[in-house]
């Protein structure tokens, strides 16, 4: 298997159809069958880094597979009894907004509605991130991220749709600080980097020095694939391992045709099932249990119309070919 997926990357390589990619790695069965690295423009969030050749130890913008990195550490919380249970009412867990809590539709927020995107609050990233009519990019500029997400106005009942929000994912990042006493980033070295050899990454944060839960981390495809295997192997130890199911059940379609868990997605593709973190310019982690391989691809296709075709040709005709 591993030969042959060498030789159709070299044949999509030399097609040029992957021009943008800037890096895989391909893990199965503990072994490493495929790594490439590319070289690019690239940027970290809105900041310019110039032509970058890539490889081993080159940290890239994951984008929004920080959010499913968010969701792990918010299982190591939970198992470790730091963070609220999904079902638990989510605005006592904010104190300082008594004033949204009284409002009897949003004191109807859980946890899990958090988790999964379905707060039912209006929230718009169909927008470029460079611009603030982006509910991402405007929460990280807001004075107060956590008020901006909760006082959005009500657009459905919570629970009813899913609709993708970053706000969310800030929320349990909030969480997760306050529960452990910890920043995100502190928590995540201590608690999951760590124990998996992880020693360098980034996490960008917003005007107000928080670090984004959302998008804000940064990590090398080696050490990226490292946290796609610690889900293959049910948490390894590091995370619960019911966490780790519960997690990745299937909860809510998507508008991308993919179902949603608690912050993953779970798509079928060539037959097999996969689990998957999704970033902004094809950036993907993902799991295939049945073949016991994960796969880390970064890309520098930001904003791009067609900015899922790298990944989805990587997925469909090189490495489950």
């Amino acid at each position: 298997m591993a030969t042959g997926m060498r030789e159709r990357l070299v044949e999509a390589l030399r097609a040029g159809e992957l021009d943008g990619l800037h890096g895989v790695v391909v893990v199965q069965g503990g072994r490493t069958v495929l790594e490439h690295y590319g070289a690019g423009e690239d940027v970290s969030w809105a900041t310019p880094l110039g032509m970058v050749q890539f490889g081993p130890g080159v940290l890239h913008d994951l984008r929004s597979v920080t959010k499913s990195v968010t969701a792990l550490l918010y299982g190591i919380a939970l198992g470790e009894g730091l963070v609220p249970g999904p079902e638990e009412p989510l605005l006592p867990h904010f104190p300082e907004y008594a004033d949204l809590a009284a409002d009897p539709e949003r004191a109807r927020l859980t946890v899990e509605h958090a988790l999964t995107m379905t707060l039912g609050l209006e929230w718009r990233e169909d927008v470029p991130y460079d611009s603030p009519a982006n509910a991402e990019i405007a929460m990280e500029m807001a004075a107060d991220r956590y008020r901006y997400v909760l006082e959005r106005p009500i657009v459905a009942p919570p629970g009813t749709e899913w609709s993708y929000c970053g706000g969310a994912t800030a929320l349990l990042g909030k969480l997760i600080a306050d529960g452990t006493g910890l920043t995100l980033p502190e928590y995540a070295a201590q608690k999951l980097f760590a124990p998996l050899g992880i020693r360098e990454f980034g996490w960008l944060a917003g005007a107000d020095g928080v670090a984004s839960a959302a998008s804000g981390l940064r990590l090398d495809p080696r050490d990226l694939v490292k946290i796609g295997q610690l889900v293959l192997a049910k948490g390894d130890g590091i995370v619960p391992a019911e966490w780790i199911d519960t997690m990745l059940r299937p909860r809510f379609d998507t508008a991308w045709g993919a179902r949603y868990g608690y912050q993953w997605y779970i798509s079928e593709v060539a037959g097999h099932r996969l689990v998957a973190g999704m970033g902004n310019g094809g950036q993907r982690l993902v799991a295939v249990p049945d073949l016991d391989l994960a796969a880390a691809i970064v890309t520098g296709n930001y904003d791009a119309p067609d900015q899922a075709r790298i990944p989805t040709l990587l997925l469909e005709r090189v490495i489950l070919a």
